[in-house]
């Protein structure tokens, strides 16, 4: 049985870039986005398209970054999605590629931040977890020095785009998505932890600082509130814009009052 048609509405490279334009991006500025390619109807060229049109919007003189993660280089015995047998887990560590910024695909981030990592002149940070990709004047400026005890605290990309006064583009994706609110959980007290990963030289562990995005739907929700955010739409996607340190600031305080994490810091789980 044939599939039913597309209902649409018909997006094109040109059509995007008209959208974001009409939604409030400007050209030379510094945009993190996050996206979701379904959301935005039928896309005729699919992620290229979209990237296209996100570069149309930002000019020769602006800079895209996408977060590129790579959370399947982690230990298996954290892995709930699926699971796999305890059995397995030594063979897995001893045997998991490391990262390479080059070669190592995105996961779970969707098909336009991987689309932005393979694009020609894209950079990559080196973080072998939480990376971020970009393209434009300012990526070196934005990925150099992703230190490798840090995923999205102040030796992070995040933090760079904060004092660079980028701003956040949740393009048809929620603030589920929002990784600049993880930077404000380097700024409150936070539970530390143990993560197994592969390194160049073999399995290694790192301490890092315990990051969540458990809430952070109600967060953009009092956020959006409370702060001046952009609203608009591109094809059927809402677009939402606001700035990466106003996001920051304001989930300092708001994950501080609702989501206190000291019982965790006093009490670890064993």
């Amino acid at each position: 049985m044939p599939a039913p048609p597309p209902t649409g509405p018909l997006v094109t490279r040109d059509s995007l870039a008209s959208d974001l334009r009409d939604a409030g991006v400007r050209p030379g500025e510094i945009l993190l986005a996050h996206t979701s390619l379904s959301s935005l109807g039928w896309v005729c060229g699919g992620a290229v398209s979209v990237v296209q049109g996100l570069l149309d919007t930002l000019g020769p003189t602006g800079t895209l970054v996408v977060p590129t993660q790579t959370g399947d280089l982690s230990d298996p015995a954290t892995w709930g999605n699926p699971p796999v047998p305890r059995a397995w887990w030594p063979a897995i560590r001893a045997s998991m590629p490391s990262y390479d910024p080059l070669v190592t695909p995105s996961l779970g981030v969707g098909v336009v931040p991987e689309t932005v990592r393979t694009w020609p002149g894209a950079l990559r940070s080196a973080h072998p977890q939480t990376s971020f990709a970009a393209i434009g004047p300012h990526a070196a400026e934005i990925l150099d020095g992703h230190a490798l005890d840090c995923r999205l605290g102040e030796r992070s990309p995040l933090a760079r785009l904060e004092g660079l006064h980028a701003r956040v583009l949740l393009l048809g994706a929620g603030y589920d998505a929002c990784t600049s609110f993880h930077l404000a959980e380097y700024r409150v007290p936070s539970p530390l932890v143990a993560l197994g990963r592969p390194g160049p030289d073999g399995w290694e562990t790192v301490t890092e600082v315990s990051i969540s995005s458990d809430r952070f739907d109600e967060l953009g929700h009092d956020f959006e509130r409370d702060r001046p955010v952009v609203r608009g739409k591109a094809g059927a996607a809402d677009v939402r814009l606001f700035p990466v340190g106003d996001a920051v600031a304001y989930a300092e305080r708001w994950l501080s009052l609702h989501r206190p994490r000291e019982e965790e810091i006093l009490h670890p789980p064993a």
